[in-house]
């Protein structure tokens, strides 16, 4: 399945369309109405390596690729469509797809099975932020 919007063409969503659709995700950002972005965390370097990896094929087979940011327990996730240089509503679509794959990596991961308890998903900070 390929991103129409990156084909170029279509416009990218207003503030009025994306204050409508942000709603539907949980945890993610719309920064300047340009971008969403998330930061999942991960009990260790092996699950978030793990993790990043499976957004990385979900990428290569929808054709959409986002800036993925690497760091101990985290993941950070940036999505845009760059043809349009704005967000689309596949951004969304992605997006709403990343959360389903952590998701899913909860399940497998130790600490979920010892705590019950899945890991929070925070703000991963940007370059310019201090850590």
């Amino acid at each position: 399945m390929a991103c129409v919007p990156c084909a170029g063409g279509v416009p990218p969503l207003v503030p009025e369309e994306i204050a409508r659709l942000l709603p539907r995700l949980e945890g993610w950002e719309a920064v300047e109405n340009h971008h969403l972005a998330k930061a999942y965390r991960f009990g260790n370097f092996a699950e978030a390596l793990a993790f990043l990896n499976r957004v990385g094929e979900l990428a290569e087979a929808v054709g959409h690729h986002p800036d993925l940011h690497l760091a101990w327990g985290k993941v950070g996730v940036e999505i845009w469509t760059h043809e349009i240089d704005g967000l689309s509503e596949s951004d969304f679509v992605f997006s709403a797809k990343c959360d389903r794959l952590f998701a899913e990596s909860l399940f497998a991961s130790p600490v979920l099975r010892l705590t019950g308890r899945p890991r929070p998903s925070t703000r991963f900070p940007s370059p310019t932020e201090s850590r």
